[in-house]
């Protein structure tokens, strides 16, 4: 994102509203994304996470240095994988798909709750002496909603390592998935190539703004 935002001629102000708005998402709302899984994962009865101190909201333990940089280049990126042990679980697919959509609604519920505070900036503006500093507050927490929902979105995809991929588990037959999987290592790359040549942003933002777009119509009939 930090890319569209010098393509789209950005003020210097708005740049480091956005660098301090992406900085909260990488030592805030990621770890909360990998804590999900950790949590649902311990629910369902793999002490994994927890052994490998992942049980936490503690960013040092969940921060990817590139992850973090694709966060603040692309607005989509990553944290360090939560090991998982589906063996651990009754129903091994059924308990790797619930740990895997545990993170992107985590994702999704951040993002409502930023952009709550967003739109409450806008009513509290109106009529305000300090519409400048609202103004300033309500980007920021307009970032951190879009990138949190862009983040639910990019998982959601059914490719590997994507939490969407092991929804797919659910899905398919297992020797297809498995088969799949076995290029892992060369769509990860396909991926990072379509996201830093905008190929792949262009369709993820369309439906992160449809998402973002219920939020605000939400809000705004209630406090508007």
């Amino acid at each position: 994102m930090l890319l569209g935002l010098f393509r789209s001629g950005f003020d210097l102000g708005n740049l480091i509203i956005y660098v301090f708005s992406m900085a909260f998402v990488v030592f805030c709302t990621l770890p909360i994304h990998e804590f999900a899984h950790a949590w649902v994962a311990t629910k369902l009865g793999d002490q994994t996470p927890r052994l490998q101190g992942r049980l936490t909201v503690n960013p040092m333990a969940h921060i990817s240095p590139i992850g973090a940089l694709m966060i603040l280049l692309v607005g989509f990126g990553y944290a360090k994988p939560v090991g998982v042990n589906p063996r651990n679980f009754k129903d091994p697919k059924k308990g790797m798909a619930l740990v895997a959509i545990a993170g992107p609604i985590s994702n999704l519920i951040m993002g409502f709750i930023a952009e709550f505070f967003a739109v409450l900036c806008v009513r509290l503006s109106n009529g305000s002496g300090n519409a400048t500093m609202l103004s300033a507050v309500y980007l920021f927490f307009w970032f951190a909603a879009s990138v949190n929902v862009q983040l639910a979105v990019f998982n959601l995809l059914p490719i590997p390592p994507l939490d969407g991929s092991r929804i797919l588990q659910l899905l398919i037959p297992s020797k297809y998935y498995f088969k799949v999987m076995q290029y892992e290592r060369y769509i990860v790359l396909v991926v990072f190539a379509l996201l830093f040549t905008g190929i792949l942003t262009v369709p993820l933002s369309f439906l992160s703004g449809l998402i973002m777009g219920l939020y605000q119509k939400l809000f705004y009939l209630i406090l508007l």
